[in-house]
This record gives structure tokens, sequence and C-alpha cells, in this order.
């Protein structure tokens, strides 16, 4: 999934937001106060909603529509970001492994060929962690 900058863009007035998916105002309002959405505000404090604020919206809609309580809605979204942040650290990690083994398999070709000093340890950076390499061929 890659991220859209105009996903976050707040453009929808309430009325709109309504509109598009099917709930009343007030609803829209109690929703924003229980922090099951929270849309940007204007100077004015009118609530400016993204489109990624009525992809909630819809999913909170469909949820309560399947019998589930507001606090279970809550949970049920939390536990959705939890595990798409979790998706995203598990796709750093495996990127950072996969980056260290290209990594020794290059140390190895080089002390193998005699250009590389034997032991010497490299340092690969990645987004989030930092990966040790220990020569193997020492």
């Amino acid at each position: 999934m890659t991220y859209d900058p105009l996903d976050d863009s707040p453009v929808y007035v309430i009325s709109v937001v309504a509109q598009l998916t099917g709930l009343h105002a007030q609803t829209l309002r109690q929703y924003d106060r229980l922090g099951l959405v929270a849309p940007q505000r204007t100077a004015g404090g009118g609530r400016r909603y993204s489109l990624r604020d009525v992809t909630r919206l819809r999913q909170i809609q469909q949820l309560s529509g399947e019998g589930v309580g507001l606090e279970g809605v809550r949970r049920v979204l939390e536990l959705q970001q939890t595990v798409a942040a979790l998706h995203r650290r598990v796709d750093e990690l495996e990127a950072d492994l996969e980056r260290a083994y290209l990594l020794l398999r290059h140390v190895g070709a080089d002390v193998g060929g005699g250009s590389a000093e034997a032991g010497s340890e490299v340092a690969l950076r990645g987004h989030t962690s930092i990966v040790h390499v220990r020569n193997p061929f020492r």
C-alpha cells in the first residue's frame, strides 16, 4: 500500500461526508467526540474530512451494521492500525535481512578473492535497524 497525500487532504465539509456515507451529520459529530474519527478543523472550527476519514467512517458504519458496539468498533480500528504497523515493520526487517545477506555474500566473495581483510566487520544501516555482519571467512 502506498501513501497518497491526497488521502489526508481535508477537503470535505460535514454535509458532503454525510451524503457520501449515508450517516447523519449529528452521528458524524458524535464519532468525532468519541475519537473514532478526527477530522481537521478550519480556523473557524468547522470540520474538514479527508478521503481517509471517509474510508474510516465507512468501516465504522459497516462494523456498526454488523452489530459491533462503538467501543468494540474503536478496539477493532486500533487493532487494525497495530496490525498494519507490524506488517510495515516486518517489511522493513525483511528488507534489512535481504541487504545483510547480499552484503554477506559480497564480503565472502571479496575474502575469497583476497581483496578484503579477513575478520573485517561491516555495518549495514537500514531504515530502522543496524545489522552487523561478521566476516564468516575469518
